[in-house]
């Protein structure tokens, strides 16, 4: 599948993004969550923060997959998932 990419201009501890597409005349509904994991919330339970990223993607909501993992910061970290179930339609 081909990606575009769509700047999101800030990041907040949990966006939802909804994005409309129509492909072949067919509508197509994608939602997206940006999450921030800030590594202090984790610093009593795991110091290495390669094993916080894997819990919290191990631990996410099902419906939902991993499409990327953003640069890190000194306190916290963007991921972004995309939800598993989309709805297509006609175009109008």
């Amino acid at each position: 599948m081909r990606e575009v990419v769509i700047q999101i201009p800030t990041y907040e501890i949990e966006q939802n993004i909804e994005i409309d597409v129509s492909i072949n005349g067919k509508k197509r509904a994608m939602k997206y969550r940006v999450e921030i994991i800030e590594w202090d919330n984790y610093k009593e339970e795991v110091q290495d923060k390669v094993s916080i990223l894997r819990r919290v993607i191990k631990e996410h909501d099902k419906d939902w997959e991993l499409i990327q993992i953003g640069a890190p910061s000194e306190n916290d970290i963007p991921i972004m998932f995309r939800k598993r179930s989309a709805v297509i339609e006609d175009a109008w």
